[in-house]
């Protein structure tokens, strides 16, 4: 397979890099008098001297050496005394839907913050239009300097018979992926119970991915660290970011796997564990940093990779240890080190000059030797991607959304209470909490009752049409009066719908249908905030900026109904989400987590 992210495989000029190394042909770049973190050593060495040609690093002088040698008369030389140069940040694990813009976007968002490489698993994309829509949404990366490496969606659906997607994905349709220019492994394996089940499908997308010699990432959630757990690892999976706990990181390590530390716009849990494994001494080498999911406004108000690093250091993380995680560590797991993660001699010249290793502001990126970003701008900006227009048109409910839609209806059933099955909410994190309370029923229906923050839930297959069906539940957590809905309800993408009364939850799922899909707030017959997402229901077409603005109005309308959590819209995103602990609602019904099997939404 031809490595399609570098400017110049190494094959085809080391002999020129050979050549600027001896002085005898100049340099395209030289980087004079930098303080070089050397991720290989784990040091920082003072006034360094780095050549580039063919967008790769050809020579480092250190110690009483320079490049002076590389220098010719069209050789471009910046002088960065004061500054530090880092390898480029790579995200080992992200999915760029949750920003809610495409890939290129997503590149001129990140890049200036110093991000040269991102892993993606595009299962958003994958559960509404295949690998069809995949293949449409990495074309718009190509228009771009950074380097967007896919895992292609191992779970379409994540678990099987429990929900309904736009489209599935075999291990057929792994085996044809593995030989795409721009796939370097697989998707985070979700489906878990079907691994340990022998589930032939998810079993053989594994095997297609190890004979294609590449690597299988993980999603494993289970708090079991025995059987389960090493049945898993030995599989073939070989990296997690679903821990939530030190003692879930720690079990991971000690079994040969690479964990990614998750700090998120939502799922904050660098806090819950890397102070121990610090103060543990365990070796770091098997840890990579990643975001999973990031809203705009996180990449617009705080950064990418950059902010992780900033809150890894806060809780007590050795800097140079923090930069390696986010670089050498992660292309030695993915098997891309002898093109990225270090600046040394024949890598890609994927370059952050930083003002410091606290704040780790960038000041200046390269992307294979050509400077792409200065002070925090992108020096490319993407016109807008011309989608095909079956990636625009996915809202599909087959029925006009009424106050009666929302009806709970209970035949029979006297004026009182009912004890009812919920979904307990956890702010900050990916688990739900399985749980049974009494609400008030009146004229034959289910009510919610705000008053103890019990609210109505309602998904709605988006894929199907006519024939597609809808399930009703309830949700304790969010504290809101009106509703809520948006189609990034993971991971199906089916139409989420959540509030107190039935007017307000009809009016917000009509206002997605029209607008083809995004996330909505309402109350009191009145649309708050709107966040149009006309790309798969997942996407908007316009800047970071405008999209960072729209989900910033639809934050303060959270607030003005009464929510209070982080990233409430990406906590209610996961209600659906049929792989995580402890119970979900998909269009089928509610869904037992640690036995995958449907329950009752009645507890008699």
């Amino acid at each position: 397979m031809r490595n399609t992210f570098c400017k110049s495989p190494l094959w085809e000029c080391n002999d020129e890099l050979v050549r600027v190394a001896q002085g005898e042909k100049p340099a395209d770049l030289v980087i004079r008098h930098a303080s070089l973190v050397s991720v290989t050593t784990h040091e920082v060495l003072p006034d360094v001297d780095i050549a580039v040609a063919c967008g790769r690093v050809a020579y480092l002088g250190l110690g009483e050496h320079t490049a002076e040698h590389c220098i010719g008369a069209d050789t471009r030389v910046i002088d960065v005394t004061g500054l530090f140069a880092a390898p480029g940040f790579m995200d080992s694990h992200i999915h760029v839907e949750s920003a809610m813009i495409g890939v290129a976007e997503y590149a001129r968002a990140v890049v200036p913050h110093g991000t040269t490489g991102i892993f993606c698993d595009p299962h958003e994309v994958g559960n509404v239009r295949g690998m069809e829509g995949v293949r449409a949404m990495f074309e718009d990366a190509r228009r771009v300097p950074l380097k967007a490496m896919m895992t292609p969606p191992s779970c379409v659906p994540a678990v099987t018979g429990v929900e309904d997607t736009g489209a599935s994905v075999t291990a057929a349709d792994i085996k044809d992926a593995m030989g795409w220019d721009n796939v370097v492994a697989l998707g985070e394996m979700m489906n878990f119970p079907g691994i340990l089940a022998c589930e032939p499908n998810a079993i053989d997308e594994v095997r297609e991915t190890l004979a294609a010699d590449r690597v299988v990432t993980g999603h494993f959630p289970s708090p079991d660290r025995d059987r389960a757990l090493n049945a898993y690892v030995a599989a073939g999976v070989s990296s997690c970011h679903e821990s939530g706990s030190f003692e879930e990181v720690l079990a991971k390590l000690r079994l040969g796997m690479w964990v990614q530390l998750r700090q998120g716009s939502a799922w904050l849990n660098l806090p819950g564990y890397l102070p121990q494994l610090i103060e543990s001494g365990v070796d770091t080498r098997h840890c990579l940093l990643c975001s999973d999911d990031n809203h705009p406004h996180t990449l617009v108000d705080e950064g990418h990779m950059d902010r992780i690093l900033r809150t890894a250091v806060e809780l007590g993380l050795d800097p140079v240890t923090a930069i390696q995680m986010a670089t050498i560590n992660c292309a030695e797991y993915f098997g891309l080190a002898h093109d990225l993660g270090s600046i040394t001699p024949g890598k890609c010249a994927d370059i952050v000059l930083l003002d410091d290793l606290e704040g780790f502001a960038a000041r200046m990126v390269l992307i294979d030797g050509e400077v792409v970003a200065e002070d925090g701008r992108a020096l490319f900006s993407p016109e807008p991607y011309a989608w095909p227009e079956w990636m625009t048109h996915t809202m599909d409910l087959g029925l006009e959304p009424t106050a009666e839609t929302f009806r709970f209806a209970v035949p029979g059933r006297k004026d009182g209470t009912a004890r009812v099955r919920a979904m307990g909410i956890e702010p900050g994190d990916t688990l739900t909490r399985d749980i049974v309370v009494e609400v008030p029923v009146r004229d034959e229906a289910l009510l919610a009752d705000p008053a103890h923050d019990i609210l109505k839930v309602c998904v709605f297959d988006r894929h199907h049409g006519a024939a597609g069906t809808h399930a009703q539940g309830f949700v304790m957590g969010f504290g809101i009066h009106g509703a809520l809905a948006q189609t990034v309800s993971h991971d199906a993408h089916n139409l989420l719908v959540m509030g107190d009364n039935d007017e307000d939850m009809a009016l917000a799922a009509r206002t997605l249908v029209a607008c083809g899909g995004g996330e909505v707030a309402v109350a009191d017959g009145q649309v708050l905030a709107l966040v149009e997402l006309p790309v798969c229901g997942l996407m908007s077409t316009e800047r970071v900026e405008q999209v960072a603005e729209k989900v910033a109005q639809a934050r303060r309308a959270w607030e003005q109904m009464g929510c209070t959590m982080p990233s409430p819209f990406m906590t209610m995103g996961v209600m659906s989400l049929a792989c995580v602990p402890e119970l979900r609602l998909t269009n089928r019904g509610y869904v037992n987590c640690l036995t995958f099997e449907m329950e009752d939404l009645l507890v008699e």
